[in-house]
């Protein structure tokens, strides 16, 4: 069980579970159009075992099921995410009406059983035709994800209780597209400063489609990392100072201050759109919210004869997950507390925390203590208004396939049993028994 209590975190705290639609539904049928997962996942070498998203958790068939363990277990949110290819299967154009009703499916029943709807627009399964067209690395794509966003305002606005334009740009744009990790598997620099300019132009242009929609309530989730110096030398504390600039302040500075920092521009301008500082005031469109993801933290060294960014991540000493990343709960309050403070005083929300990881027992230490840590967050003065478990259900951990569970919920993926973690029953007797 936990060491807090649901009233630790103040009146109207959201407590919640989350997923994407990508590593849960499976369902490619009834007219789904195939998206850069599909491809990349096809891809010998990209993903463990070759494992795809095809079946995933067959979520688009259990959905009762698995909102009945949401409801059950006590959360009051939700946070899904929608398919783009399920709802307009080219990416622009024809709507797929089995898409449409399987969504009023799905949120008509989270409203049945007393769930909140928290929505993303966007977690990474972008249709395959857009990027036939470049994908994010087209300037074409915001207009394309302003027609998806006024869709969804349209069709669903009225029924959810938030709505998050993208999630991760970092992974949507540096990961994907630098890195080569995840799809499309890209490792350019021209590649990744585009995507990393249009990921946030394209986030602008849906926050003003959904406002003239009248949808509500509306922001983005960021995925941040507490970056740290792997030593005190003036090299590592620059190293990380780039890191920094890189995962976390190009996108809240853009988001927050209509402004990149001036040292990854400095390296990125001749790769970047030309004129692109005349697209900051549609990036920091504001924002209702803003949701924060964290795992880990950053430790960095300087890297001299590392093209382009001359930095490198070194191995820490603490304690880790089944994927090497360290379990760091001081990182996620001084994160939150960096963020009100230094760039806004929207309410936030710890949108995805968990752990991967076959032991329970230690997944439970695991949020016990990334619980407490919200809590030293509030007290030092962060708005955080909610915190949403990663994840619902063990499933498809995109390059890493099958291969590691991050779930509350056990999934047997031969016959789709779903077996509630001793974690699942951690939270259930927070939140029932101090309600």
């Amino acid at each position: 069980m936990f060491s807090v209590d649901r009233k630790d975190f103040g009146p109207n705290f959201v407590f919640g579970a989350a997923t994407a639609a990508y590593q849960i539904e499976g369902g490619q049928i009834d007219g789904r159009g195939t998206s850069i997962w599909d491809t990349f996942s096809a891809t010998p070498g990209n993903v463990k075992n070759a494992d795809s998203g095809l079946n995933a958790c067959d979520h688009y068939h259990r959905w009762p099921e698995d909102l009945d363990l949401i409801r059950d277990a006590g959360f009051d949110g939700y946070r899904f995410s929608f398919a783009w290819p399920r709802l307009i299967p080219a990416g622009t154009g024809a709507v797929n009406q089995a898409g449409i009703d399987f969504y009023d499916r799905l949120i008509d029943g989270m409203l049945e059983r007393g769930i909140k709807p928290f929505a993303t627009l966007y977690h990474w399964d972008l249709p395959s035709p857009l990027q036939d067209k470049g994908g994010w690395m087209n300037r074409d794509i915001a207009s394309a994800f302003g027609d998806y966003a006024s869709l969804v305002a349209q069709k669903f606005g009225d029924r959810l209780s938030a709505i998050a334009t993208i999630n991760e740009p970092w992974c949507v744009a540096f990961l994907s597209h630098f890195l080569g990790i995840h799809a499309p598997g890209y490792r350019d620099v021209r590649a990744a400063a585009r995507a990393m300019h249009y990921v946030l132009l394209a986030h602008g242009t849906g926050i003003d489609a959904l406002r003239a929609e009248g949808a509500k309530n509306l922001g983005i989730v960021l995925n941040l990392e507490k970056s740290e110096p792997a030593s005190d030398k003036p090299e590592d504390l620059a190293a990380t100072n780039l890191g920094d600039a890189i995962f976390n302040r190009w996108y809240l500075g853009g988001l927050f201050k209509g402004q990149y920092p001036e040292e990854l521009t400095s390296i990125l301008e001749p790769y970047l759109p030309e004129g692109f500082e005349r697209d900051m005031p549609i990036v920091s469109r504001p924002l209702d919210w803003l949701g924060i993801n964290y795992y880990t933290r950053g430790l960095y060294r300087a890297s001299p004869s590392t093209p382009i960014f001359p930095i490198a991540k070194a191995e820490g000493a603490l304690e880790a997950n089944d994927l090497g990343w360290e379990i760091y709960p001081q990182g996620l309050t001084d994160l939150l507390v960096r963020v009100s403070t230094e760039y806004t005083k929207v309410p936030i929300y710890v949108t995805e925390n968990g752990m991967s990881e076959d032991n329970d027992e230690r997944r439970i230490a695991y949020y016990d203590a990334h619980l407490k840590a919200v809590v030293d967050a509030q007290k030092r003065g962060a708005d955080v208004r909610g915190y949403f478990a990663w994840s619902l259900l063990d499933n498809y951990e995109w390059a890493e396939g099958y291969s590691s569970r991050f779930g509350i919920v056990h999934v047997d993926y031969a016959t789709q049993k779903r077996t509630p973690k001793g974690s699942y029953r951690s939270f259930q007797g927070m939140l029932h028994n101090t309600r």
